[in-house]
């Protein structure tokens, strides 16, 4: 485990104790204004069962990646669904939307909100051809282990995204706003 990633390959017992997971670790008061755009967008969800939302992929999405035993993350949303909601939530976060990375997927003009990393051989499991989505738990009090990731979701002091995610050809286009 990489622990400056805040990212695991683990389990949330009260989810499935069988299943491995990606999982990754948001705090709602991050000083990082994209880590806090991303817990915006998890309003958005459609809840699934108690604590765990669904997001539709122009709220959030994923994308994996693999470069020798490195597996990475990338979460990103369409910019201008993102604008339209960072609009009423004052300047700090709309003024920040500009200098975050940009991709073109097929959807349209996404904006990078996080993109994590760690040395793992594990490979996210396919169904109907897709990837396994990402977990992400949301919660406040700063970067924490998995362990306490499922304790505060078990407790009711964080919630569970469920992102779908993609297979991203190594080196896909990248591009940083001007």
């Amino acid at each position: 485990m990489d622990d400056l990633t805040r990212m695991w390959i683990s389990t949330i017992p009260a989810l499935d104790p069988e299943s491995r997971e990606v999982i990754l670790d948001l705090d709602q008061a991050s000083a990082d204004p994209a880590e806090r755009m991303a817990c915006l967008l998890l309003n958005r969800g459609h809840e699934g069962g108690d604590g765990v939302f669904y997001l539709l992929p122009d709220d959030l999405a994923a994308r994996y990646e693999r470069t020798g035993d490195r597996l990475t993350v990338t979460v990103s949303a369409h910019r201008d669904a993102l604008a339209h909601d960072l609009a009423a939530h004052g300047e700090e976060l709309l003024g920040a939307l500009d200098g975050l990375p940009l991709v073109t997927s097929d959807g349209g003009e996404h904006v990078v909100l996080l993109r994590r990393e760690i040395s793992t051989g594990f490979v996210p499991a396919e169904q109907d051809g897709e990837p396994q989505p990402v977990l992400l738990v949301d919660h406040v009090g700063g970067p924490v282990g998995p362990a306490e990731l499922s304790r505060l979701f078990e407790s009711g002091e964080a919630s569970i995204a469920v992102v779908n995610a993609t297979w991203s050809p190594r080196g896909a286009a990248q591009r940083t706003s001007s």
